[in-house]
């Protein structure tokens, strides 16, 4: 029942509450709705006359938030699509500047204990990974299928796994004889690798590598690159863009292109340094531990 709760607590609300303020009359688009907890958060300060956009992948996600967002006053529109393409989506219906967007990069508890999804080690669940079950290439096709210099360098680039080598060539041999076919099967062939165990060391074994199939399965950088991209473009004079990311890749894109963009006189940055949870958030919420915030507002064009 505890992690059940946890579904429902938005990471670094009270820090976005803070810092965004924005209009009863204002176009905001949560990128990663979920189930719902920032765009309630947001659409609790639109009046009748606002605009409430959400988008996810997950068709579960969004009929949790239509039902999470059913009374707010203000207009609501769920959209279930990449936040890559939010650009076409504004575009059809008919806006073309919004005066904030949020992107909590993380997923929902529901989403990990999920045994299709096969996001976890700690279950033993088919190795799929897709957040979009209508995209076609699962974990598994990747884990099976590719040279082992291709998944050396995937686990290498996308987990910062400095092992990958040695997993990969695990995997191969591995794969030789059986097709790979759960997430068990592949925790288990992680540690072998690395030989080591859960239970020693903060980190299970197999995270950076289940961190790095995800990534590739679900274009989460890609995704996440062509929406900073855009953001620019979107935002209205003064408008926020923030991003709430739970790794150091995505971090680290955030942060570079604030940066460009305040060099170009396109963004100041209000985030001199990624806003962490508290000691207290982290305890009643604990997938905020590794979360950073960051936020940027667009300067006056």
């Amino acid at each position: 029942m505890q992690q059940d709760n946890q579904e429902h607590m938005p990471v670094l609300a009270e820090a976005l509450a803070r810092i965004i303020t924005i209009d009863r009359d204002a176009v905001a688009v949560d990128a990663t709705v979920g189930h719902g907890g920032h765009s309630l958060l947001l659409g609790g300060r639109l009046g009748p006359d606002g605009i409430l956009i959400g988008f996810d992948v997950d068709e579960k996600c969004i009929r949790k938030a239509e039902a999470v967002l059913s009374k707010l006053s203000c207009r609501v529109v769920l959209i279930r699509d990449n936040f890559s393409r939010m650009e076409a989506h504004l575009c059809q219906l008919g806006i073309s500047r919004v005066d904030a967007v949020i992107a909590d990069l993380g997923w929902c508890s529901s989403q990990m204990s999920d045994a299709g999804r096969g996001l976890s080690f700690q279950e033993n669940m088919p190795l799929d990974m897709r957040l979009d079950d209508r995209l076609t290439v699962p974990a598994a096709d990747i884990v099976n299928k590719y040279p082992e210099k291709d998944l050396a360098n995937l686990i290498y680039e996308y987990g910062e796994e400095h092992s990958s080598r040695k997993i990969a060539r695990i995997i191969v041999e591995y794969r030789r004889d059986r097709t790979i076919k759960t997430t068990a099967e592949l925790s288990q062939l992680v540690c072998r690798a690395v030989k080591r165990q859960p239970g020693f060391g903060r980190l299970h074994p197999a995270t950076r590598t289940f961190q790095a199939l995800r990534i590739a399965v679900n274009d989460e950088l890609g995704s996440l690159g062509r929406l900073l991209e855009k953001a620019p473009e979107l935002l209205r004079a003064d408008g926020y863009m923030a991003v709430i990311s739970f790794h150091s890749l995505e971090d680290r894109m955030v942060k570079m292109n604030f940066k460009e963009n305040k060099e170009k006189g396109i963004y100041s940055i209000l985030t001199a340094k990624p806003i962490v949870a508290s000691d207290e958030e982290v305890r009643s919420n604990p997938r905020s531990r590794s979360a950073k915030l960051r936020i940027a507002q667009r300067t006056i064009a």
